[in-house]
């Protein structure tokens, strides 16, 4: 009976348990924009994993057991948020996807799911572009006593958290088109690329110097940005206010006069639509594909439109009109409303300015004109601060 059991433990000091056959990885996809991203990944069996945030560049980390990818490499390609994906193995036993961002973003939620109608399991993570201050929020908690990494999935939906840090009041002024998208033409040529930005940067040279607000310009030259990505930079600023300029043309040309519009789903009037749907090209000009990637991505950004932000726009909006009155020609009933993209941040009160109809001779003449765009900026710049000094008075 000795000898046996000496023979017993001999062997089962030679033989080792059979090593666990590497997760398989085995598909890829993400849909979005510039300001909104789902990534979802496909698993044969439920991994444990984590997942944690790294700053230079922003980045999504998400720790596997050893894995074997097997990733279509189109599904990589980078788009909207995500700037470059990496994976790999990280030591033996492990492995680690890595999905690098443009800029700060918050995590909405990172799940593993039971896959319904297949075998495996799908890992879907939300992220959204956000302000630099919550970023580093979200790093702070991370760094918390309770752990590095983020074990157990982060389910819910929580909205993007707030500003923090002084009370400064951030303004984003959005030049309309730019680059190879010229925008309208006015009648003797002047292409709206050049008014709004002539426009946006004198609105920006009010704020100079002026304690309390800040201003960021979506562009500041002739360049062109898709109109994901002007919302992704107001977001990314931390804005408490989106203003995007813009002149116009419509082919009824007695029509002039200045329009402030806010968003909405259905349009207040056909000249509303009409507006929407001409700024909404705007990507198609540089041959970005106008179409969302995923239609539930595109209804999610509509739910998000809380209706604190949008009464806030509408505020701002009306504010606006009334100091414009006494300054600008307006059009009839210049508060409009309709279904522009770039209007979409969730959490950022935000308007669309038509400061007239280049296709009228007399909103061009006076689009170029020094003294008009004196007046009229006066009167924006005016509405401004008071909104900025409502929002720091109500907690900002």
């Amino acid at each position: 009976m000795a000898c046996l059991l000496l023979v017993l433990v001999v062997i089962g000091m030679h033989v080792r348990p059979a090593a666990a056959d590497p997760l398989s990885v085995h598909a890829f996809r993400m849909a979005g924009d510039a300001t909104r991203m789902r990534v979802v990944v496909e698993f044969d069996r439920e991994p444990d994993f984590q997942w944690f945030l790294l700053r230079g560049p922003h980045r999504l980390v998400v720790d596997l057991p050893e894995s074997s990818f097997a990733f279509d490499s189109e599904a990589l390609e980078p788009r909207g948020l995500v700037s470059n994906i990496r994976y790999g193995k990280l030591y033996d036993g492990h492995s680690r996807m890595i999905l690098e961002v443009k800029g700060p973003f918050a995590v909405e939620r990172v799940d593993m799911l039971r896959n319904e109608t297949s075998p495996g399991y799908r890992m879907v993570a939300d992220i959204v572009a956000a302000s630099e201050e919550a970023f580093e929020a979200a790093l702070a908690e991370q760094a918390a006593p309770a752990g590095s990494a983020v074990k157990a999935p982060k389910a819910g939906n929580p909205e993007v958290p707030a500003k923090t840090g002084d009370d400064t009041f951030t303004l984003v002024i959005d030049p309309g088109h730019g680059g190879i998208d010229g925008g309208a033409e006015g009648v003797s040529g002047t292409q709206e690329k050049d008014v709004t930005l002539a426009f946006a940067r004198q609105l920006r040279d009010a704020f100079k110097d002026k304690p309390g607000i800040s201003v960021v310009m979506t562009r500041d030259g002739d360049r062109f940005l898709r109109l994901d990505e002007r919302v992704r930079i107001a977001r990314q600023a931390g804005a408490d206010l989106f203003v995007s300029i813009h002149a116009d043309t419509i082919r009824y040309k007695g029509i002039r006069g200045a329009t402030v519009y806010t968003i909405s789903e259905r349009a207040s009037d056909a000249v509303a639509k009409a507006a929407a749907d001409r700024e909404n090209l705007a990507d198609s000009v540089a041959g970005v594909d106008v179409a969302e990637d995923n239609r539930q991505v595109a209804d999610i950004l509509v739910d998000l439109m809380r209706r604190e932000t949008h009464g806030f726009s509408v505020g701002f909006a009306r504010s606006l009109i009334r100091e414009m009155s006494d300054t600008v020609q307006l059009i009839k009933n210049p508060h409009r409303s309709a279904g522009f993209r770039v209007l979409r941040a969730p959490d950022v009160p935000s308007v669309l300015v038509e400061l007239g109809y280049l296709s009228n001779k007399k909103d061009e003449a006076q689009l170029l004109d020094a003294d008009w765009r004196a007046r009229a900026i006066d009167s924006m710049a005016a509405a401004i601060r008071r909104f900025a000094g409502l929002r720091n008075g109500a907690g900002g």
